[in-house]
């Protein structure tokens, strides 16, 4: 058993909507997509298709070699973005988003997150919160835009 002086309230880390601003921006740290990433999300997913898992095949296409699957670099993206703690605590729900597939990623590449805050919405209804809009973008090694678009996310607010 506990005891009541051992047990602490968590504390969120993450931002409130009021703190906020438009234009404000951050990069997510970096992590390189490996061939373990792509057997894990085909096993999770069971997309077994041959531009994922079957080299020689691969080669033949004008991607040159295997690569990562989109919706798996989507996973990694809002993995990488949630290691910066906007939303620790803080966050309601994910509301939505709109997002492009501008490029491949490759095993071997290393890719991270670029968000800027395009649009801050107070609840009319519930005080309470409110949604932020983030521009997202997803960027190789090369500084080269893979995957980008829109994340809503509702914030609780300091009432």
């Amino acid at each position: 058993m506990v005891q009541a002086s051992a047990v602490q309230a968590h504390v969120a880390r993450g931002l409130y909507f009021d703190e906020f601003s438009l234009g404000q921006s951050w990069v997510s740290p970096a992590r390189t997509i490996t061939e373990a990433d792509v057997a894990n999300f085909t096993g999770l997913s069971g997309d077994f298709n041959p531009l994922h898992t079957d080299e020689e095949f691969a080669k033949q296409t004008q991607f040159g070699s295997r690569i990562f699957h989109g919706p798996g670099v989507f996973a990694v993206a809002a993995g990488l973005e949630s290691r910066l703690g906007l939303k620790e605590g803080t966050a309601i729900a994910f509301l939505g988003m709109t997002w492009s597939l501008k490029g491949a990623v490759h095993i071997g590449d290393t890719i991270r997150v670029e968000q800027q805050v395009a649009e801050l919405r107070p609840s009319k209804s519930k005080p309470d919160r409110g949604i932020v809009v983030f521009d997202v973008q997803v960027k190789n090694q090369r500084g080269e835009t893979c995957h980008d678009g829109q994340w809503l996310v509702m914030f609780q607010r300091q009432v």
